[in-house]
């Protein structure tokens, strides 16, 4: 199929990976409808209100917004009819149980099968467990067989691979683009839809559906496990005498392990390693399969978080009434999404040991009060400066650029006491020791 005579790509789900993709594959050249059953959220949208923070995001959105190459509705009937590719990249949030929930993926299937009048390429973008894009498939023929009408289809996975803050470089520039399909018609039709990224070389893994679905939970897992790993050789540093940022830098050196993902911290978060670890190991039950090394990752990363607490509680003991100023919220810089991010376990565990919280992030304030501490007595400060006034002690969980240089004399001045918790290896212990500070971090 070639570029001109495809209509349009149309994307459902305007959330993160929604709005990202359709953005970028506007940006490529191609007419794209997102689509959305959140008429609020598209009127923000066509007036250029941006519903997450991403940087760059908003450049590219209203870009293409005005030249007419981006829309946004809520029209089924609009998005799907004139679109020969529609991808799904609705939410798969985690059920109790850790699967995740396609209520969405299949809402969104029915919803595209009681509308098509002719042959689609139905791309699954959302995260989902293997069999996905089987059950997509019967869901589909499913809704035509009951409109008694035989019209051709074909599903396709083509996973994401975005990271939060560097989402439109990593979909401009991927290291990979998968592809899982079972036709050549769809394959072409995907070769089209991403004709950009292949003439410039960048790598294309065609493969079978199932395979394409493994790989995005293989992947987080394993991102996942290294993060954990150095964790827990970050305590074992401690107990023996060792530094973790040393013990790091010299197995990155090794290419066959790589320096990312090895940075020792408060455990990790976000919208996507808690949730696939978790829908990862739900997986594997429901073939028979105990994933014993990612299961022990979900347990280890949790004990970080606490053992952040621990660390707290053994530099200054009973910590009622105590005021502890924390700085970062956000999982990780360059967004401000809380979804399981470190920063609430450690202050809601705090907060039951009585100690007097005042926070600030740079980004992520607003999603701190709606969501994550909503009814509890915490202080919002409007700076880092003002969050550390009379505080006894400093917690640094998010390694915002502003954070690097803090000016230590000032908080030295407003600090009540100075115990320094720097729990993402910002500062060098010695230098902050020597300025007066009980300095503690992670694995040194």
């Amino acid at each position: 199929m070639k570029n001109e005579k495809m209509s349009k790509i149309s994307v459902i789900g305007t959330g993160y990976v929604g709005l990202v993709t359709g953005a970028c594959l506007s940006e490529f050249g191609h007419r794209v409808i997102c689509l959305d059953i959140n008429q609020k959220k598209i009127e923000d949208l066509r007036n250029g209100i941006i519903p997450i923070y991403e940087p760059g995001l908003d450049d590219v959105v209203a870009k293409n917004y005005q030249s007419g190459r981006l829309e946004f509705t809520t029209d089924y009937k609009t998005a799907v009819c004139t679109s020969d590719v529609i991808f799904i990249a609705v939410g798969t949030p985690p059920q109790d149980d850790g699967s995740a929930d396609l209520e969405y993926v299949l809402s969104a299937a029915r919803e595209i099968a009681e509308n098509m009048d002719s042959y689609k390429v139905i791309v699954d973008k959302s995260t989902v467990p293997v069999g996905t894009g089987q059950l997509v498939k019967r869901t589909v023929r499913e809704v035509l067989e009951k409109r008694n009408v035989t019209i051709n289809f074909d599903v396709v996975s083509n996973p994401e691979f975005l990271r939060e803050g560097a989402a439109v470089n990593d979909f401009m520039h991927p290291e990979r683009i998968v592809v899982g399909s079972e036709s050549t018609k769809s394959e072409e039709v995907m070769r089209e839809v991403y004709r950009v990224l292949y003439l410039n070389n960048h790598p294309f893994v065609f493969t079978n559906i199932e395979t394409a679905e493994i790989i995005k939970y293989a992947s987080n897992a394993f991102l996942a496990t290294k993060i954990t790993f150095i964790n827990e050789i970050s305590r074992l540093c401690e107990a023996a005498g060792g530094d973790v940022q040393q013990v790091s830098k010299a197995m990155g050196l090794d290419k066959r392990i790589g320096k990312f993902f090895l940075h020792a911290g408060p455990g990790y978060g976000g919208s996507c390693f808690p949730k696939d670890t978790k829908a990862l190991v739900h997986i594997g039950k429901q073939y028979g399969l105990d994933m014993s090394v990612v299961n022990s990752v979900i347990f280890a990363n949790h004990a970080q978080k606490l053992l952040m607490v621990d660390k707290i509680i053994a530099k200054m003991g009973e910590l009622r009434n105590k005021k502890i100023a924390i700085l970062g919220l956000a999982f990780k810089p360059g967004t401000d999404d809380m979804r399981e991010a470190p920063s609430i376990t450690i202050i809601q565990e705090l907060y039951k040991r009585g100690a007097k919280i005042t926070v600030f992030d740079p980004v992520a304030m607003e999603n701190a009060k709606l969501y994550a501490f909503s009814g509890m007595d915490i202080q919002f400060a409007e700076n880092e400066y003002s969050a550390v006034d009379e505080a006894q002690a400093l917690v640094l969980l998010t390694e915002w650029n502003q954070f690097r240089s803090l000016d230590m004399g000032l908080l030295k001045e407003k600090m009540k006491d100075r115990y320094f918790f720097d729990f993402r290896n910002i500062y060098d212990r010695k230098e902050l020791e020597e300025q007066g500070f009980i300095y503690d971090g992670v694995g040194k």
